[in-house]
């Protein structure tokens, strides 16, 4: 029996970093880039187009915005405008889609930009770098506006940003520890103050106005603005290494289902340092208000690069190092799906389709899609199946069908039990 594969939805002209779903319009926006390194390799972002074709889910390039010298290594969606990590800089972007105003002719382009297989009966899409492209009858424009520094180390790099609960603040980490909140869409700054000693591997906003900070020097922190309130302990009610120093990776709130009020944050615990015999990494769900943590399961020996949660809050995806990607039940941390080095490469991010918007039209019958994007250029689809259940109604029927049957067999063995 073959190696279980996961599809290739879409395979770019660089490396991809960063991955974003808008779900109002169906897109799935990707970047990345060579940086400025002079090698040929281009930077971008891309739009593609998200639709059911056949019964699959497929996805076409809908445009390609040049970023010209400047990689994209993480991306934040709050609406239509998107704030991107370009090397020690935030960016932000606005996009919009609008029907085309009559069939523009394609231009025979010179160049021979790798780009995704077109479907048939689309119209052939623009070529030129930094040019609009499109599919017939829908345009995608992109327009830059404010960009700030974000990250004043000596090697400076911005690392993770994200948007608040009300797209009013963004806050950015990077390598010299400080975070820093700033206005949307002005970038004026609002706050910073050092939360690590060294690297700031991933940040997390509540709805609440808590931040949650995970570092290079093994702390993960709860702050209230500035104010630290709390620190998080995942070997609390968990496993124990005493030579195995172990640091967090990867932060994220995610809903409670059916409980909207609540909220879960979930963290990911990797080893320090590479061991001969790597000892295992884990996942740690916490309350979302006293922060305690509620368990903690292994996910494997490979490290883990990348976490995301589903909208919902009903399933996590995981990406490694070695390319392999898994989701995750988020309320039992049990493993539904795993494809084992799916990219081959270190899986850069992943990101689930929305059940909002156009999401449930796009999932068909399966439960959730997750999507990866690696170094090797290429985004990849995970279809999780809806697992089968039996409705209610049939169960009820079931019962009544049992007794039914329990009481015809007792009045033929005992003629006058009724």
């Amino acid at each position: 029996m073959g190696r279980r594969r996961a599809p290739e939805l879409y395979r770019a002209p660089f490396p991809l970093y960063a991955l974003q779903v808008d779900p109002s319009a169906g897109l799935l926006i990707a970047a990345g880039g060579g940086g400025a390194a002079k090698t040929g390799i281009k930077n971008g972002v891309h739009f593609l187009q998200l639709e059911q074709i056949n019964g699959r889910l497929s996805a076409s390039l809908l445009h390609s915005h040049d970023t010209e010298s400047r990689a994209t290594m993480n991306l934040a969606l709050a609406g239509n405008i998107l704030a991107a990590g370009q090397d020690a800089h935030c960016q932000l972007l606005r996009f919009q889609t609008h029907q085309q105003k009559g069939k523009n002719k394609a231009e025979k382009a010179g160049s021979k930009e790798q780009g995704p297989r077109q479907r048939k009966g689309v119209a052939p899409v623009e070529k030129k770098s930094g040019a609009e492209t499109h599919q017939e009858g829908v345009e995608l424009s992109v327009e830059n506006l404010q960009a700030v520094q974000t990250d004043f180390s000596p090697d400076p790099l911005q690392k993770v940003v994200c948007f608040n609960h009300d797209n009013t603040l963004l806050a950015t980490g990077g390598t010299d520890g400080y975070v820093r909140i700033w206005k949307v869409p002005s970038l004026e700054k609002v706050l910073e103050f050092r939360a690590h000693e060294g690297e700031i591997e991933d940040l997390a906003l509540g709805p609440d106005g808590k931040l949650v900070t995970v570092g290079w020097d093994l702390k993960a922190s709860v702050w209230q603005k500035d104010q630290l309130v709390t620190q998080l302990h995942w070997q609390e009610n968990g496993p124990t290494f005493s030579n195995t120093p172990y640091r967090y990776q990867a932060c994220r709130f995610g809903q409670v289902p059916d409980q909207p009020a609540r909220l879960r944050l979930f963290t990911v615990q990797i080893p320090h340092k590479r061991l001969r015999q790597p000892p295992p990494c884990y996942l740690t769900a916490w309350d979302g208000s006293t922060f305690l943590p509620l368990r903690t399961k292994p996910c494997g020996h490979e490290v883990i690069s990348c976490l995301s949660v589903s909208e919902s809050g009903t399933f996590l995806g995981l990406g490694t190092v070695t390319g392999s990607v898994a989701i995750y039940i988020a309320f039992s941390l049990q493993r539904l799906y795993y494809v084992r080095e799916a990219h081959g490469i270190v899986v850069t991010d992943v990101a689930f389709l929305p059940e909002k918007g156009r999401g449930p039209e796009l999932l068909g019958f399966h439960e959730t899609a997750l999507f990866s994007v690696a170094v090797d250029s290429r985004c990849q689809l995970h279809l999780l199946p809806s697992r089968r259940s039996v409705p209610v109604w049939l169960l009820l029927l079931l019962c009544v069908g049992l007794i039914v049957m329990t009481i015809l067999l007792l009045q033929s063995v005992f003629p006058g039990f009724l």
